[in-house]
């Protein structure tokens, strides 16, 4: 098969272009074939794969080697990479000026052609950085390359192959998407000697083909018809849809664009509001992780945590009615009704310090002052049966910062999202990436007249400052699907372990005598007749939904992980997504698919 059908293949597998199945099955065995002749070298200190990605600023430097762009968009997959070339040195007799515009970066992988490996030049440039910076070297082509690099202590990943597929091999080695184990099967310098090199496991997830996890891609064409049903209804302009099973991402594909104007088409990595999902992929993490350390007792009442609320109507209410949607709360309290004029101003100032959206600020201490009162003596109607309730989550929330003394949003950065490798992951957006990366959500006409692009929508969250523990999360469906594969994983993932086993089957599990729900997390309704999420789901299934148009479901019996992420609430709020029921059929395509091994 030439170079450039290889390279059509690769680019379409990671970018959803039409494929059948039996382009797959090719594509695959070249791939199997590439990772089962791919030999790791020095390797002793285990620094492939990559661990505490958090504390990585990561490099990618390319020597002349032809396929980067294939290359770098799967490194980017795993951590933030910035690429460099020696292309944009040409006119230097050395590479010092690189290696200094290099001075930032602790991690630096640098691809190199076998042709290019006996280069003066690119000998010593590789040698020297590695003094200061973790080197990984990844040699493509001939294995007497090798022999130039006798007395560098880097690790070296080394393939014969020099094409886009092992361009797109080698670095999900290096990050653990992919294990290896091949030996040298020749002694090629007195330092790469014949049965040299280290084995790996996979620790993280890989980006392949449906066929690498028994589906049939053609089973799951189906997904584009549904898709194009919901934007022609005008469900919502665009959506996003991740499938990974067997920790293996076999399916992601955008649809749509931004808006109906179809200006922006969307992206795989677009940030979408992913409204409740904020729930189950921030604040209960973070209940999971201070159970586990035995700092927050599920059967302990609210006041013991929170000093204010000792004399409020919710003292006495325990913790885990609040995480099972039990302890009688309100479904919501809607505050922007209740904004003043003096309440907020169109600009900043220390008076008004709190940004809402575009152009819009509330006045200092407002949640604080207003709405938290308001939340604690809100009236406990129903304790004891199930209503969904966002004040729930302002209540973990607040558990949460006050044992931890973090800012929730801090915290799930620290403790979860940057070693993950999650790098969209987070609230408030838009101090962190450009506008239009940020797909808009809804042309709000009733309250803060705007259009509201990387601002939360839900209305409580924005006034609170954007960071809540039922609303505000912003993510890519790459970040969603890491976090959830490290909890189908139960609790581990990149050779790190986030929870024990046992906290993660206990809050996904069912706990409720009166509900589907488990702790925080929603779940397979056993109601046949509702269908939820969908008419094939498992029992097993947990994930929750979100009220911009987003989901996610784990299915352990399947294996897998199922995101959609949508903006229906553009321009303005329908529920055509809902009665249509896309989400639910797109998730019984997959898991018909799969079941039809």
């Amino acid at each position: 098969m030439n170079k450039l059908i290889i390279g059509l293949l690769i680019l379409c597998s990671f970018n959803a272009c039409a494929q059948d199945s039996k382009q797959n099955e090719q594509q695959l065995q070249i791939s199997n074939a590439i990772k089962n002749n791919t030999v790791l070298l020095n390797n002793q200190e285990a620094v492939v794969p990559l661990l505490k990605l958090d504390k990585r600023t990561i490099a990618s430097v390319s020597l002349g080697f032809s396929f980067q762009t294939v290359f770098d968009s799967l490194l980017n997959k795993y951590a933030k990479t910035t690429n460099f070339s020696s292309a944009q040195y040409l006119s230097d007799t050395t590479l010092d000026n690189l290696e200094d515009d290099l001075k930032y970066f602790n991690t630096v992988i640098i691809t190199l052609p076998s042709t290019e490996a006996q280069n003066a030049r690119n000998i010593n440039f590789i040698l020297s950085i590695s003094k200061s910076k973790q080197v990984i070297l990844a040699l493509f082509g001939d294995a007497g390359g090798l022999q130039f690099f006798n007395s560098l202590n880097s690790p070296i990943i080394w393939t014969d192959q020099n094409t886009p597929i092992s361009a797109s091999v080698i670095p999900q080695a290096i990050f653990g998407g992919i294990g290896l184990s091949k030996k040298l099967a020749a002694t090629l310098s007195p330092k790469y000697t014949l049965g040299a090199g280290f084995t790996t496991n996979s620790t993280r997830l890989k980006y392949t083909v449906p066929e690498d996890a028994g589906v049939n891609t053609n089973n799951l064409k189906e997904i584009d018809a549904i898709a194009r049903e919901a934007i022609e209804a005008r469900a919502t302009p665009g959506i996003v849809v991740l499938v990974a099973k067997d920790g293996k991402v076999i399916f992601n594909k955008a649809y749509g664009n931004h808006t109906y104007s179809n200006e922006a088409p969307d992206k795989l990595t677009d940030i979408f509001d992913l409204a409740s999902l904020t729930k189950t992929t921030a604040t209960t993490p973070t209940i999971m992780r201070l159970v586990e350390q035995k700092k927050l007792n599920l059967d302990t009442n609210i006041g013991a945590y929170i000093p204010k609320a000792r004399m409020s109507p919710m003292n006495n209410i325990k913790v885990r009615e609040v995480m099972l949607h039990q302890a009688g709360f309100i479904p919501y309290i809607p505050f922007h009704n209740a904004i003043q004029t003096g309440d907020y101003s169109r600009d900043s100032s220390a008076a008004y310090p709190t940004k809402v959206a575009d152009n819009y600020y509330i006045r200092k201490n407002y949640f604080k002052d207003v709405m938290w009162p308001k939340m604690l003596n809100s009236p406990i109607k129903t304790r004891g049966t199930y209503v969904y309730s966002d004040i729930s989550m302002y209540i973990m929330k607040e558990i949460a910062e006050r044992i931890t003394g973090t800012p929730l949003d801090q915290y799930v950065q620290d403790n979860f999202y940057k070693p993950l490798g999650m790098q969209t992951a987070g609230f408030l957006p838009r101090n962190r990436f450009p506008r239009e990366q940020i797909v808009p959500t809804e042309q709000d006409t009733y309250f803060r007249k705007t259009l509201l692009q990387g601002y939360v929508h839900d209305q409580g969250a924005a006034l609170a400052g954007g960071v809540s523990g039922h609303a505000g999360l912003f993510a890519s469906a790459n970040d969603v699907a890491i976090i959830y594969q490290m909890l189908l994983n139960k609790g581990s993932y990149g050779g790190e372990q986030y929870f024990t086993p046992q906290i993660v089957d206990m809050f996904t599990a069912k706990q409720s005598n009166v509900s589907r729900r488990g702790l925080g997390f929603d779940r397979w309704d056993p109601d046949l007749t509702k269908k939820y999420p969908s008419e094939t789901a498992s029992p097993q299934t947990y994930g929750h939904t979100g009220y911009t148009g987003t989901c996610v479901w784990v299915d352990p019996a399947r294996g897998l992980v199922y995101i959609f992420l949508s903006n229906r609430v553009y321009p303005s709020v329908t529920d055509k997504l809902g009665t249509l029921k896309i989400r639910g059929r797109i998730q019984d395509v997959i898991n018909k698919a799969i079941d039809q091994k």
